[in-house]
């Protein structure tokens, strides 16, 4: 056997035996600095044995990893990296492509084209729209809102790409007042600022209150875009997009959503009602490392307008090929040149799950959430404090006490949940009160592991208030 065969089989059979491993696996037994200790030594003079770098790197990093391919990890909404999409992303390593261009890497341009149709097929979005594939949802968005940037200010005969935001007329930006933290990151990133915005107010469960929204609509004038939002980080609520779009569209406002999980709704019968006249919007940014299970690294952002896509990412060297009729330069959609070539594990999982088998997946997060949220409501003390439509809770602990009592019953019983590590969950903070938010996104999480989540956090619970 060569070396190289030997060396690809020990990383598989250590990749194995690490997944095999998930369902059993706790908290990390190392934190940062216990993982830092493994792995800091100055730098080696000489060289190392292949096999033996990967084994040394295997046994160092073990001890600090998360069970986040486990079916009770509901600490962040973080997909279970599908062993398909890991096999596909093997591939992608050992083909160590450069996704740049047709060119470099016609497969993975090619991937790329018919993965971002079949996405747009399942997501029921326009199928005109560009697809740019990119390392998550920070930078789905950050993409969008820079072809919304350049074409708000092309319709007052402002080139942005050329001239920058010097002297630009200014572009009002609406967004609900509970949007993720990401959104207000990319808006900073393009120099329209994370603070120079025009904040909603937001109902109970974090959606833009329409008649706000209409009142400050109404005050508004000259270049708009309007961030909306599928799917709230803590209660996975939607804003109304049949009745927020239309007037904006009418106001020439270019509209956004961020999706980064709850655009996958759209997937499933049971969910699309959540969604519904998101597909009227101008962009989209959503995340295949969540719900679609891709390895990690791995986002969309889709845009109805090609044009506006690909002014705002236009990259263009003396060096750089140009695509002709029909071929499709991967380039043209991301703010990267040089880059890994998602679209391959992108494939694979949709051409694995297809798309009914996309649809079970997230019936079966969504019907496990509220399985947990059913178990735990049951519970004296226990109330959840969203209503659970997707796939997220929001849990407080010591719902009968006054508010700061609660606050301590909900950190304790969050510190001893992670101490026992039968799941992983943390902490948030919900309307200025401490609470435990879960986050049902994985495709192991069965009713059987939902139901198991649910008693040890009811044990938990149990435990703190008796101590």
């Amino acid at each position: 056997m060569s070396a190289i065969a030997s060396l690809f089989q020990e990383a598989a059979r250590l990749a194995a035996a690490f997944r095999q491993a998930a369902p059993a696996r706790h908290m990390p037994a190392h934190d940062y600095a216990a993982s830092l200790a493994c792995f800091d030594e100055p730098l080696p003079t000489a060289g190392s044995d292949m096999l033996d770098v990967i084994r040394r790197l295997s046994d160092g990093a073990e001890p600090g990893l998360h069970a986040t391919t486990g079916p009770r990890f509901f600490g962040w909404v973080i997909g279970g990296s599908h062993p398909v999409g890991v096999a596909a992303d093997f591939l992608t390593s050992a083909w160590g492509q450069n996704a740049g261009n047709h060119v470099v890497a016609p497969a993975a341009a090619a991937v790329e084209t018919v993965a971002a149709r079949w996405l747009l097929d399942l997501l029921k979005l326009p199928a005109e729209s560009s697809v740019g594939f990119v390392t998550g949802a920070t930078v789905a968005n950050f993409t969008c809102l820079a072809a919304a940037r350049g074409e708000v200010l092309r319709q007052v005969r402002w080139d942005a790409d050329a001239k920058g935001l010097f002297g630009a007329p200014e572009i009002t930006v609406l967004i609900g007042d509970d949007a993720h933290t990401t959104v207000f990151s990319a808006l900073q990133f393009l120099g329209l600022g994370h603070d120079r915005v025009l904040r909603l107010p937001t109902d109970v469960l974090g959606r833009i209150d329409p008649t706000a929204f209409l009142g400050a609509l109404d005050s508004v004038a000259g270049p708009l875009i309007a961030v909306l939002q599928a799917g709230q980080i803590n209660t996975g609520a939607f804003d109304d997009f049949g009745k927020i779009i239309p007037p904006l569209k009418a106001k020439g406002a270019w509209v956004h959503v961020d999706g980064a999980f709850g655009l996958w709704a759209q997937a499933s019968a049971k969910t699309s009602h959540l969604s519904r006249g998101i597909e009227a919007a101008d962009s989209w940014a959503t995340d295949g490392h969540k719900w679609l299970q891709t390895p990690y690294d791995c986002g969309y952002a889709i845009v109805r307008n090609e044009f506006a896509h690909r002014r705002a990412m236009a990259i263009a060297a003396s060096y750089l090929p140009l695509a002709d009729q029909g071929e499709r330069d991967p380039s043209r959609y991301v703010p990267e040149l040089s880059r890994r070539a998602r679209g391959f594990a992108t494939w694979a999982m949709l051409k694995h799950l297809g798309r009914d088998g996309i649809a079970t997946l997230i019936d079966q997060c969504c019907a496990s959430a509220r399985l947990m949220a059913d178990l735990l409501s049951q519970q004296p003390g226990i109330a959840i404090l969203n209503e659970v439509a997707l796939n997220q809770l929001v849990i407080r602990f010591g719902a009968d006490l006054p508010s700061e009592e609660g606050d301590t019953l909900t950190r304790k019983t969050i510190e001893k949940i992670q101490a026992d590590g039968m799941i992983f969950a943390g902490g948030a903070k919900w309307r200025r009160r401490d609470v435990l938010r879960l986050s049902v996104t994985i495709f192991q999480t069965t009713s059987d592991e939902a139901q198991r989540a649910a008693e040890s956090i009811i044990a938990a619970f149990k435990s703190v208030s008796l101590g």
